[in-house]
């Protein structure tokens, strides 16, 4: 058996059992995809994948025990690579940060100039995605990092760790009646009021949303949502040009900034959530990976980083092994 095998292996189970595009992600052909995982199937004197004719339709039972195996063995594999990049190239190397658009339009912007500042030569992208999909990314090992409100602290083999906290808050024009209350009469605004006006906020697939839906359901109160957008800045946009009223997350309002919106606090009816940032549980963080989580929220020391990826499960239920963290 051989490293080969193990990738064809669990790129198969992450391609969703499709060997033409497990293949495609490896960079090579189906028919090796097959042969190879059959030659490897052979050897263990076992059936890995339930088939269904030529189609893999799933694991079998000890297929999932062996796949929980490879996925150590090649997690150990790729720390390894990381360990003799951070000691051979400290200050060099990739950096995927897999965030939500509001964290990459008004919380990286602070941070990312600077790390690049310190680190020139690492190489760094931005992938946006809703939260499960940020999540599956790290645990694919597509991203270094995650950033997002929900999912992150709730996904198996993540360690999550948080980064600050917000409320929403509802956008007005400043001729909309609303606009007209007073900081304490806005905080006894209630959802019954809301429901009078046009609504303008979040799509449900993106964070904010369910926490809306589920506030007006609980209180039996009926939202006039007239549309729906994926970003903050699309909802002020139609919110300036009077569709109605906007529901937004609190980073995404700067009063300097939205000069022609008014801004009212929305946590006593929607509550306070919690931004986490997450990495994969059992992994060799580069010297620079600290850094940003350092930068992202100071609290979020080397130590405290590393106690989390030690102390959180893995994916397969077992606990991390503790590792040596990159350099001081």
């Amino acid at each position: 058996m051989n490293l080969q095998q193990f990738r064809f292996v669990r790129e198969t189970i992450r391609r969703n059992f499709n060997l033409t595009e497990a293949a495609r992600a490896l960079f090579t052909s189906q028919p090796g995809v097959s042969k190879a995982i059959i030659e490897f199937e052979d050897e263990l004197g076992i059936k890995i994948f339930e088939r269904h004719g030529k189609r893999i339709k799933g694991l079998t039972k000890p297929g999932q025990s062996v796949a929980q195996v490879i996925d150590r063995i090649m997690r150990e594999v790729d720390n390894l690579k990381k360990v003799s990049d951070e000691f051979a190239r400290r200050d060099e190397g990739g950096l995927v940060i897999a965030c939500t658009h509001a964290q990459a339009r008004y919380i990286l912007p602070r941070v990312i100039p600077p790390f690049l500042e310190r680190f020139p030569k690492v190489r760094l992208s931005l992938a946006e995605g809703n939260p499960p999909h940020l999540a599956r990314m790290v645990l694919h090992e597509q991203a270094d990092v995650a950033i997002a409100t929900e999912t992150l602290s709730t996904t198996p083999g993540l360690a999550a760790l948080p980064v600050y906290s917000w409320e929403h808050v509802i956008v007005v024009r400043p001729d909309h009646p609303l606009a007209e209350l007073t900081s304490s009469q806005a905080r006894d605004l209630s959802l019954a009021r809301l429901a009078q006006y046009p609504i303008v906020t979040y799509d449900h697939a993106f964070s904010g949303r369910r926490t809306i839906d589920e506030v007006f359901a609980s209180h039996d109160v009926v939202p006039n949502i007239v549309l729906e957008a994926i970003d903050a800045d699309v909802i002020k946009t139609y919110v300036d040009v009077g569709m109605g009223i906007g529901i937004i997350a609190g980073m995404a309002f700067d009063p300097r900034r939205d000069k022609g919106l008014v801004g009212l606090p929305a946590g006593h009816l929607f509550g306070t959530h919690v931004t986490n940032v997450a990495v994969k549980s059992g992994v060799f963080l580069r010297d620079y990976v600290y850094v940003l989580l350092e930068m992202l929220a100071p609290e979020l020391t080397r130590e405290v980083v590393q106690k989390a990826i030690d102390e959180s499960p893995r994916a397969d239920g077992l606990a991390s092994p503790p590792l040596v963290s990159g350099g001081k």
